[in-house]
């Protein structure tokens, strides 16, 4: 089998779970065969105390067809 490896972040006004978890919907939505996901990196958007946006920037990865 070969992988191939793609950076998603997803974003959340609630929490980086919901980011991460928004981020690998959308992998799984618009790409087949997805294998796995890893968070590499979390952050937040500050415009002000009130409105935060949550990202996390995730690998996925997803196995390419012959």
């Amino acid at each position: 089998m070969v992988f191939k490896k793609v950076t998603l972040i997803g974003t959340s006004t609630e929490s980086f779970d919901d980011a991460a978890d928004d981020a690998i919907d959308r992998a799984e939505a618009t790409l087949e065969n997805v294998y796995w996901a890893e968070v590499k990196e979390f952050g937040v958007e500050i415009a002000s105390a009130e409105n935060r946006e949550y990202q996390a920037e995730l690998e996925v990865a997803f196995e390419v067809e012959d």
